[in-house]
């Protein structure tokens, strides 16, 4: 059985990580977050660095103590002991991974129709089938990828920085006014969160990281850090430039504020970094989706031949190819709202249970190498996980009955899937 390859250090996992989070989100997002919070939008992408910190710091711990692709499944069953409970959360993780890939591919399909007339459709699909092809190349090729698109998508949120604190004449902004008060804003940031998320997959990648006990944390924290400024300031910039009733009914808020400060010019060149926003997006959720495809089949969790490593390439080629027929088969699908909720909430419940998890190992496993420990401790009691718990099982609260029953199918299916590939391996030995 060959190995994956250890190619990522410390400044390429944190781009790694910063391009996960810096993602199609806020290109799409914040317009339906200011019609929702208004110019109090800020204070929603506050509230979300806060809790993206929290399940971060529980993250970073789990990581320096369990560096290994299909984290989250790995982190449950070592707090647990339980097969099931740790292949329903891993399950989840595939399957948003999966239909965000799909999703955010429809994202490029419609940004690139600008440039040239192809169907939406087609662009979706050889996007996935081009990026699956990086992602089978290597990990090596993938992060420097990753790398440049980060720094081009990072490049285009600090013009719009730039356009809404200098260029713009601003227009009269209240930064503590909401259309509909504190309800607006806890509204607009449990949609935003979808902006945030994306860190935990670094955690997928661990065997491809050098030094990974010390490295993971480090990143995590870091990549945490510096997304959430850059999307508070963006949440400030954006309603000194067009008035948030305005930006909320705009299908590319933040292409328009690069009109209004650059004109024509500024909308075309805005819509290109948004292309490699987009695409960097798909290309690492591919990755990372792969990762944990390879790392449940390892376990016995998925069939063993989703484990397969390429002897050329070192990566999981099988499951590269799975995650990109069936992100293909997904894009036939549309509304990246509903998606984005849909993912949410899934990533909600594994935030949950990865807090969880960081408490009951500190009694369960209390003599574990931890390299990195969430600060804030009464003895072993970790302080931070429980408000991360408290957070995600609020947030668990507030999305649409369409989008917990969707969740709640996901959950059934897999489910299903478990008990039959279960009985089948009973059935084989």
């Amino acid at each position: 059985m060959f190995e994956l390859k250890r190619g990522m250090g410390l400044f390429h996992l944190t781009m790694y990580g910063v391009g996960l989070i810096l993602g199609a989100g806020i290109y799409v997002l914040i317009g339906e977050a200011t019609g929702l919070a208004g110019d109090s939008v800020w204070i929603a992408f506050v509230l979300g660095s806060i809790v993206a910190l929290f399940a971060g710091l529980s993250y970073a711990e789990l990581s320096s103590m369990f560096p290994k692709a299909a984290a989250e499944y790995t982190f449950i069953k070592n707090a647990f002991k339980n097969n099931f409970f740790a292949f329903i959360i891993g399950w989840l993780t595939v399957i948003t991974s999966m239909i965000m890939a799909a999703t955010v591919a429809l994202g490029f399909g419609g940004y690139f129709a600008e440039f040239l007339n192809i169907p939406i459709i087609i662009s979706a699909i050889i996007l996935i089938g081009i990026l699956s092809l990086v992602n089978f190349i290597g990990i090596r090729e993938s992060s420097w990828a990753n790398t440049v698109f980060t720094i081009i998508e990072v490049s285009g949120l600090i013009l719009i920085i730039i356009i809404g604190f200098t260029i713009s004449e601003p227009e009269p902004v209240n930064y503590f006014e909401s259309p509909t008060g504190l309800t607006g804003i806890i509204i607009a940031f449990v949609l935003i969160f979808f902006a945030f998320i994306g860190f935990e997959d670094m955690a997928n990648v661990a065997e491809e990281v050098r030094n990974p006990k010390k490295v993971i944390p480090r990143a995590i924290i870091l990549s945490v850090i510096i997304s959430g400024i850059i999307y508070v300031l963006v949440s400030l910039a954006v309603v000194r430039v067009i008035n948030w009733e305005d930006l909320s009914l705009s299908a590319a808020p933040l292409a328009d504020v690069a009109k209004r400060g650059l004109g024509t010019q500024g909308h075309i060149i805005f819509s290109g970094i948004a292309l490699f926003a987009i695409t960097n997006t798909v290309l690492i959720t591919l990755v990372a989706g792969s990762r944990i495809i390879y790392g449940m089949a390892r376990e016995k969790s998925f069939p063993d031949i989703l484990a397969k490593v390429h002897s050329k390439t070192k990566t999981p080629w099988i499951a590269i190819i799975v995650i990109m027929l069936i992100s293909i088969g997904f894009s036939f699908i549309g509304d990246i709202v509903i998606v984005a909720n849909i993912t949410v909430f899934a990533v909600v419940i594994t935030f949950a249970v990865v807090n969880l998890v960081v408490i009951v190992l500190r009694y369960t496993e209390p003599n574990i190498e931890r390299k990195f420990k969430v600060p804030i401790n009464i003895g072993k009691f970790p302080i931070l996980p429980v408000f991360g718990l408290g957070i995600s099982i609020y947030m668990a609260f507030q999305f649409q009955i369409q989008v917990v029953l969707i969740g709640l199918m996901i959950i059934v299916i897999g489910t299903v899937f478990y008990l039959l590939y279960e009985k089948s391996k009973i059935k084989l030995e």
